[in-house]
């Protein structure tokens, strides 16, 4: 049992440093030149300490040896070997400066590579990926320190060939000395070696642990800090609450790292206890050979800087592999991350359907979020064709929005069958598919963009086309609001950025609207909850526009407001997930059932 310790333990550090060489063709795929600068500098300043320790012996006997024969020849030589001394120091000097320039430049480039492959990952998730806590906290465990660790994995990997070079040189030097002295060199930084091997295990596994914490702790700060969230945390006094939770967690997560720091650093220093035992243990003994006369004052100037430079470059050595071993628990998370299987939705090849004239049609189509079991749509069938209207109506939670989501291939239905121009949606390519939709939900994004800029995002194909967001601004009575901003749409629009100029809410909400309008070429236009902070004039203004819009197209649209519904050709009434009602305005209400009760409690209260 005792004897499978050891190896257990190596091969776990062998398991985990698995990353390093992924990280290093990181490195050099990122730019073969700068890589090679480092490793050609890394091989001259590893090669030069040896050379110099040598050089620096031979001057100190030259020196002796001109003082006892007192000739022109010896101080010569004396004088020559100053010079090729200088001469190395000033070529490792320079060596040393271009590794600083070329690792500099390759720690920029690297930065912006990971973060790339970060949100090209991210860009793969699916909808149901966001929504999982695990996988997001994967993500910010990805992010925390990914520009810096692949660089620093392979800066640490260069200062390990440096020292390895030079303290192969010390110890071809030091064994003309003594093979032992050899050995005691490279045991000597084992010790601290083994304490940074382990703690880092540990800051790493307490890292993992308060992850989530963490998270939360930049939440609150989150809400206290940004404009968004001002107004409520002022008008509720919810400042002094979210600081105070703030500050518990920021008092958990310092407990736990104030008493790591302090065993690993009172560890730390019984490493160097060791270590400079047997640093000045190695002193003792090349002194006392020197004043035996067996080694001569050269000899012992040599050994004494190889034994201090050697125990430094292994002490060095042993602190970088255990970098390594601590950039690969964190790259760990960042590969974990780049090679997680996405729950991406299969795509078909479709870009059309096979019979354009049916529309949009739902067969019984169920579906259950992930991590839940109540069906938030059940059963769900109606069909709408192109040129009608269908509006989606009931309380909060009765699927309405879940439909648009299922719609539009952020989620697959747990049971049946969508179909668009007469093809299930599974067949459709998804791009293809999503060009098709303008959507604007009710939790619209407010972009600190231009304000063109925020109505061309609606369109990608369109995004910086003037004629179009003017076009788009039109249908949704924007353009008034846009024109009067200083630079019209070309005024930056937030307050995170220069001369950013914030909107009231329901001015946001048109320029969502305008959003939707963007896509001339879609097919399905859904409007979820577009016109929850306008006014009733701008609200008809804008459904004039959606409704003379359709010729072509079809309308969903979603609202609680029965002005606007009754506009629809088709109305479903939803309650619970399922279907409870479907027909016109005048046919429901003639039915008396649950579209007529709510219609009749909105009423009410404008009598």
């Amino acid at each position: 049992m005792v004897t499978k310790k050891p190896s257990g333990r190596l091969g776990k550090f062998a398991k985990v440093l698995r990353y390093t060489i992924p990280a290093l063709k990181l490195v050099w795929r990122t730019s073969p030149y700068l890589a090679l600068g480092c490793l050609v500098a890394t091989l001259i300043l590893g090669s030069l300490p040896g050379a110099i320790a040598y050089v620096s012996k031979l001057l100190v006997d030259a020196v002796v040896e001109s003082v006892r024969l007192g000739t022109q020849e010896a101080r010569t030589e004396a004088f020559r070997l100053v010079g090729a001394e200088a001469a190395l120091v000033l070529l490792a000097a320079f060596a040393g400066k271009l590794f600083a320039v070329w690792q500099s430049l390759l720690r920029e480039l690297m930065g912006e590579r990971v973060q790339e492959l970060i949100l090209n990952k991210a860009l793969t998730l699916g909808l149901p990926d966001y929504e999982d806590s695990r996988t997001y906290d994967r993500l910010v465990q990805a992010r925390k320190g990914a520009t810096s660790r692949p660089m620093s994995l392979a800066s640490r990997f260069f200062s390990l060939v440096q020292n390895l070079i030079s303290l192969a040189l010390y110890a071809f030097l030091l064994a003309q000395f003594s093979p032992l002295a050899v050995l005691i060199l490279l045991l000597g930084g084992l010790p601290a070696f083994l304490v940074e091997a382990i703690f880092s295990r540990k800051s790493f596994q307490l890292f993992k642990r308060q992850s989530a914490r963490s998270r939360r702790r930049e939440y609150f700060l989150t809400v206290m800090a940004r404009e968004d969230y001002a107004k409520e945390v002022k008008l509720f006094q919810l400042g002094p609450t979210f600081l105070s939770r703030f500050r518990d967690i920021f008092e958990s997560l310092y407990r736990e790292k104030k008493s790591l720091t302090i065993r690993h650093n009172l560890w730390a220093f019984l490493g160097t206890v060791c270590t400079t035992g047997a640093l000045y243990g190695a002193f003792f003994w090349v002194i006392s050979a020197a004043t035996a006369g067996e080694i001569t004052l050269g000899d012992m100037t040599m050994y004494l800087l190889i034994f201090k430079q050697g125990q430094s470059a292994i002490s060095k050595s042993l602190k970088d592999l255990g970098g390594l071993y601590d950039d690969n628990l964190y790259l760990a998370n960042l590969y974990g991350f780049l090679n997680l299987k996405v729950r991406e939705l299969p795509s078909g090849s479709r870009t059309s359907g096979e019979t354009p004239g049916e529309g949009l049609k739902f067969e019984e189509v169920s579906f259950v979020y992930p991590g839940t079991r109540k069906e938030a749509v059940k059963k769900v069938s109606f069909q709408v064709r192109t040129g009608e209207s269908v509006a989606l109506v009931g309380a909060n939670g009765s699927g309405k929005t879940t439909l648009v989501k299922l719609l539009t291939r952020l989620y697959e239905p747990s049971e049946g069958r969508i179909s668009f121009q007469g093809s299930d949606l599974r067949e459709w390519d998804t791009e293809a598919l999503r060009e098709k939709i303008g959507v604007i939900f009710q939790d619209f994004i407010r972009y600190h963009l231009t304000a063109g800029e925020n109505i061309g995002v609606g369109d990608k194909n369109h995004l910086d086309d003037e004629e179009r967001w003017r076009e788009a601004a039109d249908k949704a009575s924007a353009t008034s609001l846009v024109e009067a901003l200083p630079k019209s749409f070309h005024s930056q629009l937030g307050l995170w950025f220069f001369e950013g100029r914030d909107l009231s809410g329901g001015q946001w909400q048109k320029l969502a609207i305008a959003r939707a309008f963007m896509r001339k070429d879609s097919e399905i236009l859904v409007l979820d909850e577009p016109t929850a902070a306008l006014d009733p004039e701008a609200e008809q203004e804008i459904f004039k526009h959606f409704q003379d819009s359709l010729d072509n197209q079809i309308g969903i649209l979603i609202s609680h407001r029965f002005s606007t519904v009754r506009m629809a050709d088709k109305i479903v009434v939803l309650d619970e997930g399922e279907v409870v009602e479907l027909g016109s305005h005048e046919e429901l209400l003639a039915n008396g059932g649950r579209y007529c009760e709510l219609f009749e409690e909105q009423a009410s209260s404008y009598r």
